[in-house]
């Protein structure tokens, strides 16, 4: 059986906030936890990968305001 792709888009602000969110979460006990189906793991895997060589921001210098500013852009809760 042939896989279908399926394309998802994402500005670049919500590209950032969801690279870091999962960054932070993965290896977590609780994410760790809920996650628990190998299938899921592969397709965070694959967001995660594809976030990481897309999103240049991620390695710039000013990474922290440019998170900042694109969680406040998008409605985002501040975080520490």
């Amino acid at each position: 059986m042939a896989e279908d792709s399926v394309t998802i888009t994402l500005t670049g602000d919500q590209a950032l906030v969801l690279s870091d969110w999962l960054e932070r979460m993965k290896g977590s006990a609780a994410f760790d936890s809920l996650v628990g189906d190998r299938a899921v793991w592969s397709a965070l895997h694959r967001i995660s990968g594809t976030l990481d060589k897309s999103l240049v921001t991620i390695f710039a210098p000013d990474y922290a305001e440019c998170l900042q500013a694109a969680r406040q852009r998008i409605g985002g809760a501040d975080e520490d």
